[in-house]
């Protein structure tokens, strides 16, 4: 996929990418791409953290792929630091076509590039297909996962 870049999200990707994160039963519920003042005020707020890494795929000056990575210090496993991927999501006119697996394997490196020892991540109970992906390319199903919504 030489005709493939990976680079940080910039503001003017933000209807792209909200567009992505709306793009499945899911997203359809708690996503609102006809109003992006949120995705603005958080996209700053990212992009102010240097542990937050939105990342963007792009093809042909389009957007068709995007993942946040969060590096975490912490004190558990003698004081490892891990990473955190969330929101994977690619175009519909792209699944299958390996750049899921792509954009984890850069999350990966990129983790071992700033020195995390574990990279995690969560996936909605109902994305079995997605949990078959994250499998493939190694992770494990080890932990159970709580949220509290407020």
């Amino acid at each position: 996929m030489s005709d493939l870049e990976i680079r940080p999200a910039a503001p003017d990707d933000l209807p792209a990418l909200v567009a992505m994160l709306a793009d499945d039963p899911l997203g359809a519920q708690r996503e609102s791409p006809d109003d992006l003042t949120p995705y603005n005020a958080a996209y700053e707020r990212l992009a102010r953290d240097p542990n937050q890494h939105v990342m963007v795929a792009v093809r042909d000056d389009r957007v068709v792929g995007t993942l946040q990575l969060t590096v975490v210090p912490g004190l558990s496993r003698r004081g490892a630091t891990r990473s955190v991927i969330e929101a994977v999501r690619i175009h519909a006119d792209e699944r299958g076509s390996g750049l899921g697996t792509l954009l984890v394997e850069w999350a990966v490196g990129e983790s071992r590039r700033q020195g995390c020892q574990l990279v995690q991540l969560t996936s909605d109970a109902s994305r079995t297909d997605a949990h078959r992906f994250y499998e493939r390319l190694g992770f494990t199903a080890s932990h159970v996962g709580f949220k509290l919504q407020l």
